[in-house]
């Protein structure tokens, strides 16, 4: 039986509920806890009713499971923070604090945080992005990712606390539905063309930004946290590059699929927050440090995602 005993919250999210079921297959139900706000979304596995802002919650619920690794999903994401500022830094700079000092208190073996491209910001190179680019993020739900990064680091410097972390692309899966981020279009569009065969996109036409397929994304984070700790030389956050691509190209991709798939576009208030971002990024480092390789280009993913939401919507 393995020794890793695992905890995550945010666990009905749209990572998170795949992450959950990829634990679960590797680690077995039994060493697996998930929770959440919100209620059980049917893992098979102990599921808890955790508020990211109740510490002490939080606390007793890693205590009494013997956790060691810690994954804090928990976070609104960028289009719904705009809406609500002031809860979404709450929720997703408090909660990560109630964390990194739990997992210090109860001396966590190693701690997962998901960081994001709304990092970046004004004056960042928008080709290849570095890994020590500069960030100015526009969006609140970015200004708490960078803001965490710093914690993070922070609290491996101080206390050494093994805290690992990914700047995710847009990430885009079958498996659940998006939950209110800027790169969710690259979802909505498959299912748009599945069931209407029309689109209409808040983004513009060429607005490229860097995407990962959601089975790449997921491969990535359990390779992050199973690697040697010497091996993790980031412990601010490491670039993740899947794919970049444009509205424009997934539309005609997919229309190899559905010849006759019509878009539209309407941009709105999302469009400002994807011209901050980059359109690829450069995840040498995590290629170096703990071999990182993606698995998905354009065309495999618009092929696997297609046909997985038509045999879905079919059920």
């Amino acid at each position: 039986m393995s020794r890793t005993k695992v905890l995550l919250t945010g666990a009905a999210g749209q990572i998170g509920q795949v992450l959950t079921r990829a634990l679960i297959e590797k680690y077995g139900k039994d060493q697996v806890v998930a929770t959440d706000i919100s209620s059980d979304p049917g893992f098979n596995c102990h599921f808890e009713k955790l508020d990211v802002l109740d510490k002490d919650g939080m606390k007793t619920a890693l205590s009494n499971h013997k956790i060691n690794h810690f994954y804090h999903l928990a976070a609104i994401l960028s289009a719904t923070g705009e809406k609500n500022p002031s809860l979404a830094w709450d929720i997703n700079m408090k909660g990560l604090l109630n964390a990194l000092e739990v997992a210090v208190e109860l001396k966590t073996e190693r701690v997962f945080f998901p960081s994001s491209i709304a990092v970046f910001g004004e004056g960042v190179d928008k080709d290849r992005t570095g890994q020590n680019a500069v960030l100015i993020p526009r969006s609140v739900y970015g200004i708490s990712k960078a803001a965490g990064e710093n914690w993070c680091n922070y609290y491996f410097e101080k206390y050494g606390l093994d805290v690992r972390s990914l700047r995710y692309p847009g990430v885009i899966g079958y498996q659940t539905m998006p939950g209110g981020g800027t790169t969710d279009y690259a979802v909505d569009i498959f299912y748009a063309a599945v069931k209407e065969g029309h689109y209409e996109c808040f983004l513009e036409a060429g607005a490229r930004l860097p995407m990962i397929y959601m089975d790449d994304s997921i491969r990535a984070t359990i390779e992050l946290m199973e690697a040697p700790s010497d091996r993790i030389k980031v412990r601010t956050s490491y670039n993740l590059q899947g794919m970049s691509f444009t509205p424009e190209e997934i539309y005609q991709e997919i229309k190899k699929y559905r010849p006759d798939f019509t878009i539209e576009y309407a941009p709105d208030y999302r469009q400002k927050i994807a011209d901050s971002w980059p359109g690829s990024l450069d995840d040498s480092d995590a290629q170096k440090d703990w071999g990182w390789k993606r698995a998905y280009d354009i065309s495999k993913l618009t092929k696997e995602m297609y046909l997985a939401i038509q045999e879905k919507l079919k059920k």
